[in-house]
């Protein structure tokens, strides 16, 4: 005859307990460290300055492209208040 393996399948609610226990008695023999506390390299403000200025240098360069490279134009004429002007003239169309 040949003897069967059973292997017992477990919950994972077993295994959480398992592992938890394990970690409290690796936890008794060590001294428990102080948590550690994170430092961030930038702070969040500054983040949010930096998404906000990168941002602008995007659109700028967006126009620049759109309306130097692709409309044939001039790329400097692209932030030119008059050429904003003109623009806004013809959609408004008055």
């Amino acid at each position: 005859m040949v003897a069967k393996e059973t292997t017992k399948t477990y919950t994972r609610e077993e295994l959480k307990k398992a592992k938890k226990t394990q970690k409290e008695q690796e936890g008794t023999e060590e001294k428990k460290s102080s948590p550690k506390i994170r430092v961030r390299l930038l702070p969040i403000w500054l983040r949010v300055l930096l998404v906000v200025v990168l941002m602008g240098i995007s659109v700028i360069a967006g126009l620049v492209v759109g309306y130097g490279v692709i409309g044939n134009g001039n790329p400097e004429d692209a932030l030119d208040k008059s050429t904003w002007q003109h623009i806004i003239d013809l959609v408004e169309k008055k």
